[in-house]
């Protein structure tokens, strides 16, 4: 999704590829377990979309209730893909105990666009179509958050299928089931993304981790290892930061929990 090609049509109206242009980025995550089945080495890539200009990683505030530890693995994913990141609330009119305003500010504090949204109110809406305006941008998030009924208030003729959320597992249904890309302008497109589960990296090693993870830039050179993992090594500077209250504790449980995961992709 989002490559460049030349190809050729024949007379029948059939066309075929024949050139897939370079790209200049991609973002993937490692494919989705498959329940039952054993894993032995790493698993592999699968690749979402491609040339994209704007991520824009949307969660909601309820229903489902925030994960900030799921938007910093999208982060991750889209830091590591060296995308544009930005990160949307959406459902900011359910929010009775202003847990988007905590959010925003973690996230803004460390130099993300931090958005909260509402389609009931249209809060940020033309915010966002400025941001679109001719790019080409992609929308990922967990399943429920109301990306479909987000991209359907910004461009109502899209007409995508939204879902309701399990009373039960306070978890979303899927509506979008593939990856498609609207062309809404001369010049602007909408990737839209089936919601997910889970979302792990792909093709990060335990040293690197911490690059994708901003806030940690201003100290990792003060470490007193090179290949510092931030874990346990004796005179690591990020750890002190977090000690002194620079780095915080919820993006620094969320560093340690993406590394466990990592540390689990051993090839045999």
């Amino acid at each position: 999704m989002g490559d460049c090609v030349e190809f050729d049509i024949n007379k029948d109206g059939s066309g075929v590829i024949h050139t897939i242009n370079p790209r200049k980025n991609y973002l993937s995550r490692k494919s989705p377990r498959i329940k039952g089945a054993s894993y032995r080495g790493e698993r592999l890539e699968q690749i979402i979309a491609a040339n994209i200009d704007n991520l824009f990683i949307v969660s909601s505030i309820l229903e489902p209730h925030f994960n900030n530890k799921v938007v910093d693995r999208f982060i991750v994913a889209g830091e590591s893909s060296k995308l544009t990141v930005n990160i949307i609330i959406n459902k900011k009119d359910l929010d009775d105990d202003e847990l988007v305003e905590l959010w925003q500010s973690l996230y803004t504090g460390i130099g993300y666009n931090a958005i909260a949204t509402s389609v009931k109110t249209g809060e940020a809406i033309g915010q966002i179509i400025k941001m679109l305006s001719g790019k080409k941008s992609l929308f990922w998030g967990q399943s429920g958050v109301g990306k479909s009924s987000l991209l359907n208030f910004l461009f109502p003729h899209l007409e995508l299928e939204t879902g309701e959320i399990s009373s039960y597992s306070d978890k979303g249904t899927h509506t979008t089931v593939t990856s498609v890309m609207h062309k809404v302008d001369e010049n602007t497109f909408i990737i839209d993304t089936p919601g997910v589960r889970e979302i792990d990296p792909f093709g990060i090693r335990k040293e690197d981790l911490g690059h994708y993870f901003i806030e940690f830039n201003d100290f990792m050179t003060e470490c007193r290892f090179n290949t510092c993992t931030h874990h346990h090594e004796p005179g690591c500077s990020v750890i002190e930061a977090v000690d002194a209250g620079k780095i915080s504790l919820e993006r620094y449980d969320s560093y340690l929990r993406v590394l466990d995961t990592i540390e689990e992709d051993i090839n045999f």
